[in-house]
């Protein structure tokens, strides 16, 4: 396995548990069974963290369709450099901040995690480019 796809999986694992801390609190705020029935408008809400977090994991999903095809075709083509590493990394942990603050709600840091992700697929993207 390369160093790249080991950061893809990482961020694939990551990315697919971050439904279980918003499920255990809509079990906590609505119990179990109003956990299990469908969505209703007059549903209890759930905590405002819980909240934030179901749109960080929103946010993570639609970014992992980007980032995870960039990691592929490196691999397709066989091309690593420390740069297509670094970003790997850079991007999975810059996924964890993001999911950290966005949950604690702080705004700004929550846009530069984001940021710092998106340069991190453009390392990649100009990677495949050979541009790096």
């Amino acid at each position: 396995m390369t160093r790249e796809l080991f950061w893809l999986t990482l961020t694939v694992i990551f990315t697919g548990i971050l439904w279980v801390p918003y499920i255990l609190d809509r079990c906590q705020v609505r119990g179990l069974s109003g956990a299990m029935a469908n969505p209703s408008r007059s549903d209890k809400p759930q905590s405002p963290w819980a909240t934030r977090l179901m749109f960080a994991h929103d946010n993570a999903v639609e970014n992992l369709v980007i980032f995870a095809p960039l990691v592929l075709i490196l691999n397709a083509i066989d091309y690593s450099s420390k740069w297509t590493v670094l970003a790997c990394a850079v991007y999975f942990w810059s996924r964890v901040a993001h999911l950290i603050v966005y949950a604690m709600g702080i705004p700004v840091f929550r846009t530069l995690a984001f940021t710092v992700g998106f340069l991190a697929q453009a390392v990649l993207a100009l990677a495949i480019f050979k541009v790096l």
